[in-house]
């Protein structure tokens, strides 16, 4: 199992995003060679309207090491921005490959969802637990 994933996450970068440049720079913190890996993978994806069955070419239309674009990758489907499909899934009609997520999106929305409901959950109960909760970790 692999570590957390960085990113950088603040509430006033989130509100400046305009375009695909901004959502990299955001997941891949200083790292421009991911940065610019992630913007190909992501644009490449939206271009098609099936799957890739292989992200390779971008090695060698890009200039994009193996590694890179591996990592990249690998980074992009654990954040749920893309998914594999694999050749049983119906979904995508025996064709296996790559192709955006709706994942990540969806993650956030159940996460915005949770944080108004905590905060609005004024129950004594909850406060008590919430202290035992607080209590354990320190």
């Amino acid at each position: 199992m692999s570590g957390p994933t960085k990113i950088d996450f603040r509430h006033r970068r989130v509100r400046e995003i305009e375009d695909i440049t901004d959502v990299v720079a955001m997941i891949f913190p200083g790292n421009t060679n991911q940065q610019h890996a992630a913007a190909r993978i992501l644009l490449t994806l939206k271009a098609v309207a099936e799957t890739v069955a292989s992200l390779r070419v971008l090695e060698e239309q890009h200039g994009i090491s193996r590694r890179t674009l591996e990592r990249t990758r690998a980074k992009l489907a654990r954040v749920g921005l893309i998914e594999c499909v694999s050749p049983l899934s119906k979904r995508a009609n025996g064709r296996p490959g790559w192709r955006l997520s709706g994942r990540m999106s969806a993650a956030l929305r159940v996460l915005a969802d949770k944080i108004e409901a905590w905060r609005d959950d004024k129950r004594r109960e909850r406060a008590e637990k919430d202290e035992r909760l607080v209590g354990m970790l320190g």
